[in-house]
Order: C-alpha cells, then structure tokens, then sequence
C-alpha cells in the first residue's frame, strides 16, 4: 500500500496497527466496545480512554492486557489518532466530535447525538450484508458514521429475513428498553427505587422522574416528558428505515420502558399478504446473528441473550390471524451496540494507512 495523507496531517507508514480514542471509556457501552475490539483482535497499538463523566475520570479500566487511566476529553487528545467511537452521552459526544472530526479522525457514534447531522450516514454492517450491499470503503476519513440503535438492527434484520418468507402487508413491533441504555446511573437507580419502594420512602428520580421499578413506562415526568417517544422515532424513522431501506416495510413502533437492566425485548407482529407455513417463517429468519428457540426450548429473555452475539427467536402463529405471525426476540443491547461500531471500524479499517510501532 503506497504512503497517503489525511487532510493537516503527515504521512503514515503502513504496518498493521491504529490508535483509537474511545470516547465514554468508563461508561457500560465503551466497556463492551473495548472487549469486543480485544476480542476480535482489532489491530490497535494504543487505546486512549476518554469521558467527561466526573464518576469515570480517573477510573483504571482493562483494554486488552493493559490497564489504562480515564482521562478528560479536550482537543487535544484527537490528535495523531485514527479511531474515535464515541460511546458515552449524547452530550459528550456533540461536545467534541467537531474536534475529532477537524483532526482527521475516523468517528463512530453510539450515542446517537449525530443521526440528524449533515452528511452523517447510519450504518449497520449485518444489515448491509443481508441486503447484499458492496462494502464501501473510504482512502480519506468521511463524515461521522451513526452506529445504528440496537433495537433498529434487530428489528430491520427480522422484517428483511421475515419477507423472503412472503410479501409483508404491515409489521408492528413494540419494544421494551432497558435501563442499560442510559448508562450506570440509570441502573443504580433503578436498584434504589426497588430498595426505596419496599421500605415505603420517597422514590429516587434523578434519572428517570418516574417509577420505573415494578412498572412499564410509555413516558416520563417533567423534563424527560417526551424522551421515550424521541427513542421511538429514532429506531423506526431515523435508524431502521435508514438502514433497511425502501425494501423493507414501513414499521409501526410503540416502545415502553421496562424495569430491566440490560438487553432488548421486542415483539414484532408480521402480516403477510398471503397465509405462510410457520416452520418457511423460520427458516426465513435464522442464520447469521439469530438463533431460533424451539419449543422445547427456554424462551427468549433477556437473562439468556446476556453476553450473546445472537438474537434470540421464537415464533407463532397468531390465533385469529392466518396471515398474522409473532415474533417474539431478545437481544444484549450493549453487546449489539459494540460489535456493530467494531465490524463497522473494521470495514474503514480496510482502505486506511496503518502505523508502525516506534
């Protein structure tokens, strides 16, 4: 590979290793991100951890065999890298990503804060292979790629492999999200509210100004009055549409928030056009990335989908519906999250120049 630039830096030499920023290097999703990288043994020479966070700053974190230090975010740390997933709060992320993004570096959001910035493309590699997309590579680092949402990923790949068993007339989904998807402090909170309620105090809400524990939420109090319906636009309008297509249905979503700590839960409702046998729907939907639960079988949950690559499946017909099938998944939202944003960094990792180790 012959010696290139990127835009105010110098040359690099090519010899098989980058340097990333992982930006929320303290928080549940930059911790799945650096496991997953040393899991797929990602060729990183250094990994710098990143976060505004005053809980994290500080914190000595594992990246592979090394323990690092979590160090503020500022200018000055884009400086000479490749990579920069940034996996902590929306927030954080449109803070800094301008200072990444100036330095020439490669950004993968998993925040979301930059789905509605121009020229930001949303990305899932799964869905991508699945509709038989040509990978595209990049000689020069574009615009920020938005890692899709979790739920969005899940849901496009079941519609996409769901209407290769016939033609779709409508899919409705309802979606139960996890604490984990607002970071440590939700989960903390949601522990304290349980602790709180059975001893008859007054509820912490500094998260989530609502009951969470012992509930399902379609919306919040106060200032967060309108949160859960911006996730809802985000994974059907923004992120599956985006990423599946004009192929693929439009979905119908209700998404409620739900007293678990990790892991998506969603029940997807397919009518087809025509009746379909249940055991062709099936074989539609497994392979790569599903894993279908017979009967037999423990259902799908999220205690089983911790830790897991795959979604988990189970499907039936509906009662009064011939056209009408359920589909019923569970998936490690976290896990999910990393492993896009590190097979999307794989892929730009292809047509970059590389370093050599001093």
């Amino acid at each position: 590979m012959s010696m290139q630039k990127k835009t105010n830096t110098v040359p690099r030499p090519t010899d098989g290793f980058f340097r990333l920023a992982l930006v929320g290097g303290g928080t549940l999703k930059g911790k799945e991100v650096a496991d997953v990288l040393d899991e797929r043994k990602f060729p990183s020479v250094d990994v710098k951890l990143l976060d505004d966070d005053d809980d994290s700053l500080g914190q000595m974190e594992a990246v592979g065999d090394e323990i690092t230090f979590v160090r503020s975010v500022g200018i000055d740390q884009f400086e000479n890298l490749d990579f920069a997933p940034f996996a902590g709060d929306p927030a954080t992320t449109r803070k800094s990503w301008a200072a990444a993004r100036d330095a020439g570096v490669s950004m993968l959001d998993l925040s979301c804060a930059l789905d509605d910035e121009s020229g930001t493309r949303v990305r899932s590699p799964w869905i991508e292979k699945q509709l038989g997309q040509d990978i595209q590579l990049e000689l020069q680092p574009g615009p920020a790629v938005v890692v899709a949402h979790p739920a969005a990923v899940v849901l496009a790949l079941l519609v996409l492999r769901g209407q290769q068993a016939g033609s779709i007339r409508s899919a409705v989904a309802t979606v139960f999200e996890p604490v984990s998807e607002r970071g440590r402090k939700s989960i903390d909170e949601l522990q304290e509210q349980s602790v709180y309620l059975l001893s008859f105090q007054e509820l912490p809400r500094e998260v989530f100004d609502a009951q969470v524990e012992f509930n399902l939420v379609t919306r919040y109090g106060g200032k967060l009055v309108t949160y859960l319906e911006n996730i809802e636009q985000r994974v059907a309008a923004r992120h599956c549409w985006r990423i599946a297509g004009e192929s693929a249905p439009m979905l119908s979503l209700a998404l409620l928030q739900a007293p678990a700590f990790h892991g998506h839960s969603l029940l997807l409702f397919l009518e087809t056009e025509e009746p379909v046998a249940l055991g062709d729907m099936v074989q539609a939907l497994q392979g790569e990335h599903v894993t279908i639960m017979r009967t037999a079988e423990e259902p799908p949950t999220t205690v089983a989908a911790s830790g897991q690559d795959d979604i988990l499946v189970s499907v039936a017909r509906d009662a009064s519906n011939p056209k009408g099938v359920w589909i019923w998944a569970a998936a490690d939202n976290l896990r999910v999250s990393a492993r896009t944003a590190v097979e999307l960094a794989e892929i730009i990792a292809a047509s970059r120049p590389k370093r050599t180790v001093q």
